[in-house]
């Protein structure tokens, strides 16, 4: 009765850690959806705006999130301070500077910079996928080490299917875009690997993604379970 309920209660706190991680992103989509559909054109909200409340609101969400984990006690994955501090970073940017480039390529940046995290600690001979999860899975030295090469290249492949997202469905943009003297996009529309970028106004198509990119990250996830599962230890490793 008792690994029953022990069972029952990691399932609670594994939903509780996924509708965390699906509340932001609900929210940014059904605001941007709802300012576009209102049909609202008023000197604070219109539909070109529709983008600035959503980010807004999925930054709120996000900080509410760890603030609710640490009103409860609750340990903080570092991944998730990460990505809060890279989603209020960047969405401050574009909202107070009315620039949609910066919201267009934070989903870039952030996942670009997990991939580097990981990658930048099995360089020098470290592995932060096990630092953060050793206390929920015991797994031997390979198998972390497998596990992180996936994500790592995960994260990478990301970044890159936002890159061709947003530049594919966002309007090209007046000037060209220049990020920290990086240029990162000509004006306009623009030729690439034989693709043709910037030539659709259709931005709708790369918000509502958001939910198309976390049923994927959740797939993938799903998908590397069998691999853990069969590696499994009989203990998790004692936390520090």
């Amino acid at each position: 009765m008792t690994d029953e309920n022990n069972d029952l209660g990691k399932a609670a706190d594994k939903a509780n850690q996924i509708w965390g991680d699906l509340v932001p992103v609900i929210g940014f989509v059904l605001v941007y959806n709802l300012i576009r559909l209102s049909g609202l054109d008023t000197a604070w909200i219109d539909k070109d705006s529709s983008l600035y409340w959503a980010t807004a609101v999925l930054i709120v969400l996000s900080l509410g999130v760890v603030g609710y984990k640490l009103k409860n006690g609750e340990r903080i994955p570092p991944f998730l301070i990460i990505s809060s501090l890279i989603v209020g970073g960047f969405g401050l940017m574009g909202i107070l500077l009315q620039e949609k480039s910066f919201i267009y390529i934070k989903p870039t940046i952030q996942n670009l910079f997990l991939a580097t995290i990981i990658f930048g600690s099995m360089a020098v001979g470290q592995n932060v996928w096990r630092v953060m999860f050793k206390n929920v899975f015991s797994l031997p030295d390979f198998a972390w080490k497998q596990l992180a090469i996936r994500w790592g290249l995960f994260f990478i492949a990301m970044a890159i299917w936002n890159e061709y997202l947003w530049r594919t469905y966002a309007p090209g943009f007046e000037q060209p875009l220049i990020f920290f003297g990086i240029p990162l996009a000509p004006a306009g529309t623009y030729e690439f690997l034989g693709m043709t970028f910037g030539d659709k106004n259709a931005e709708d198509v790369w918000a509502n993604w958001k939910i198309g990119n976390m049923v994927i990250t959740f797939i993938f996830g799903a998908l590397n379970v069998p691999y853990t599962m069969k590696h499994l230890q009989d203990e998790p490793e004692a936390t520090a």
